[in-house]
């Protein structure tokens, strides 16, 4: 290359050349040779609790730590995300076959690291601070939800996950999917007076719920009113004092209405609930046990409730072509609920702080 360059050009050009030529070379070889992988893009956010964390752009690894999240992951149309979830994590069917990371209250943390997730999902109601701390000592990033108080608020918390799991408009369709039935529902109650019910959460003892919970706002949104003045979420009632209120309906959820059904005749068969005038009109109502979770699928237990309680509302007007029946038609059977078949098993408690969520 010398005697070449000697003859035919001069030495700078040589020189020149002979740069651009190696330049050349090791541009092949940076291109040709593994670099390190490359890390996902992420962003700070601030959770529920008022934590500051910083999560993946678009989580695609996914561990709910609540049957209310990972309902809301499945009505997102993300549960190709979810690599995993709890032992109560059991409706849709599908989730039942995630795989478990155990219980709510101690989750099993080598399960959940051997999942390899970008992102854990808990809540502050039912999940322990310690497990997110240690999934932060483990370096796993953990987003969490707080409490609702309101449907509105299960709403608003639903469309915030959404934008925490980078899929904005599919929270926004699910959330004005969800106002739109509330206020079409609103709009066939609004000439009705509410019910004066009493949700029962627990029989032994008696306890209810108080004005401050979301099953509270169920109630009132579905044409009702709890009897329950109490400040305190989840009151024990004495019966004497429900004796003395006397509600027109008894209110309970169940994950299957006929069960409900032979569990209301076994609690009528108590000494004393004779003495309610609902007992022995057997005026009771039993709607899904997702009233029990702070999830998208509470406007549908909404929606059932308001019809066993006021089915003159819901009621299709005949066809012009048929005979109305007579007024004074009497029923076949005694006033009961609406019977809805109700396939899947929510929670093996039905107290809110347990497992409802």
């Amino acid at each position: 290359m010398q005697r070449v360059n000697s003859i035919f050009m001069p030495r700078p050009a040589a020189l020149l050349l002979a740069f651009l030529f190696l330049g050349a070379l090791d541009a092949s070889a940076q291109a040709t040779s593994p670099g390190p992988p490359s890390q996902p893009a992420t962003r700070e956010v601030v959770d529920e609790m008022g934590r500051t964390v910083r999560i993946p752009l678009s989580p695609s690894r996914i561990v709910s730590l609540a049957p209310s999240l990972t309902e809301t992951i499945y009505a997102l149309g993300l549960q190709d995300r979810l690599v995993g979830d709890t032992d109560f994590c059991d409706y849709p069917v599908e989730a039942q076959k995630k795989p478990k990371v155990g219980g709510i209250i101690n989750p099993n943390l080598e399960e959940i690291a051997s999942l390899h997730p970008d992102l854990v999902l808990a809540t502050k109601s039912i999940n322990r601070l310690d497990t997110v701390r240690a999934l932060d000592i483990l370096g796993i990033p953990s987003y969490a939800t707080t409490d609702s108080h309101s449907v509105a608020e299960i709403i608003s918390s639903t469309q915030k996950l959404a934008d925490v799991l980078g899929a904005p408009e599919a929270g926004k369709s699910l959330g004005d999917e969800l106002r739109s039935r509330l206020a079409a529902l609103q709009t066939k109650l609004a000439a009705v007076p509410p019910r004066r019910v009493l949700f029962i959460v627990w029989t032994e003892p008696l306890i209810s719920t108080g004005q401050h919970t979301f099953i509270a706002d169920v109630l009132r949104k579905a044409g009702a009113a709890s009897i329950v003045e109490s400040s305190q979420d989840w009151p024990q009632m004495s019966l004497e004092e429900v004796v003395r209120l006397q509600p027109d309906y008894l209110v309970f959820a169940s994950s299957h209405s006929e069960a409900a059904a032979r569990d209301f005749d076994a609690l009528a068969a108590r000494p004393g609930w004779r003495i309610l005038d609902a007992v022995r009109n057997r005026r009771y109502a039993v709607i899904s046990d997702a009233v029990n979770r702070p999830a998208p699928r509470i406007v549908s237990a909404i929606e059932e409730l308001a019809r066993q309680l006021h089915p003159e509302v819901f009621q299709v007007s005949p066809s012009p072509d048929k005979e109305p029946a007579p007024a004074n038609a009497a029923s076949s059977s005694p006033p009961g609920p609406a019977h809805f078949s109700f396939t899947h098993t929510i929670c093996s408690s039905s107290l809110e702080s347990s497992c409802a969520h």
